[in-house]
């Protein structure tokens, strides 16, 4: 139940990712913090541990619900763009100093917590938890959990079908990327220095349960908005992934460019504009118990 099978995390896994990273992934659907702030209870007094934070992207939306946000991650390139975006007043109903003065970016894994940071009302992973030793970490961000505090898993709905059918512009040719991809990087998945034969890990309900966490609590935002998308776009969103970061195209890397472009202007000769939908957000809540489960 620890790191994805047949895997072992090395610091390249995001390496030269994080300028690309907001830019190319597409963000959460608008109202997970208003869904959070009612489901919580969260009135701006409490702290945030965002962990495995990125480029600050969860932690300065959710921002204005607490008094503090910490975020934590191992990418000294995604901990300067949170810091970047933060002082740029990135988030919502936050100017530019106090988002800057309630945000605190430590580089550091999950792994190596608490790290004397405290207590906190809520401990967030975006899309994150799968690269951990999850294990160890659900224990001991429970117990950094202050009494009635919860933790969050936030990701894309992946239940759902998207089309762009309707919209002006063809869809993103997201399976002629992949390929292009594996042509150059292989068949197996790449994740920093290694690969991942088998994915990564699922069994969160259970992992999480034994942590001493009841749940789950599911809540959904709904999404399916229309995103219209460039070419820099695109091959942002390429660059942004631990399975094309752009150090594992070495040499080679602008040669990658050059065929990703021909690609994507074959796929939209008129306009060079895609169009794509905004996928759902899936929020899971669990709440810390008052004991570990089978500790009486």
């Amino acid at each position: 139940m620890g790191v994805p099978e047949g895997w072992e995390w090395d610091d390249t896994l995001f390496l030269g990712a994080a300028p690309h990273y907001v830019r190319g992934r597409l963000p959460y659907a608008p109202g997970v913090a208003e869904l959070l702030a009612e489901v919580l209870a969260l009135d701006g007094r409490g702290r945030l541990l965002d962990v495995g934070c990125g480029p600050g992207t969860l932690a300065l939306d959710l921002a204005p619900l607490f008094v503090e946000v910490v975020g934590v991650d191992p990418d000294s390139g995604m901990l300067a763009e949170a810091a970047r975006r933060a002082g740029a007043g990135a988030g919502a109903g936050e100017g530019a100093a106090g988002m800057e003065a309630k945000t605190r970016w430590v580089r550091a894994r999950a792994e190596e917590l608490p790290l004397g940071l405290g207590t906190f009302t809520v401990a967030a992973f975006g899309q994150s938890f799968h690269w951990m030793d999850r294990e160890l970490v659900a224990a001991t961000v429970r117990d950094m959990l202050r009494p009635g505090g919860a933790l969050l898993h936030v990701a894309d709905l992946k239940t759902e079908t998207r089309t762009a059918a309707g919209l002006p512009h063809p869809p993103v040719p997201h399976a002629a990327v992949d390929e292009l991809i594996r042509r150059y990087l292989g068949p197996v998945r790449r994740a920093g220095r290694g690969v991942l034969p088998y994915g990564t890990p699922g069994g969160e309900h259970a992992v999480l349960g034994r942590a001493g966490f009841a749940g789950p609590e599911h809540h959904v935002v709904p999404g399916g908005q229309a995103l219209e998308r460039g070419r820099g776009d695109i091959r942002a969103w390429v660059f942004s992934m631990s399975s094309s970061a752009p150090h594992l195209f070495g040499d080679r890397r602008d040669e990658f460019e050059a065929d990703l472009d021909r690609l994507l202007r074959a796929a939209s000769p008129a306009s060079g504009l895609f169009s794509e939908r905004l996928p759902s957000t899936e929020i899971v809540v669990w709440r810390k118990r008052s004991t570990r489960a089978g500790s009486g």
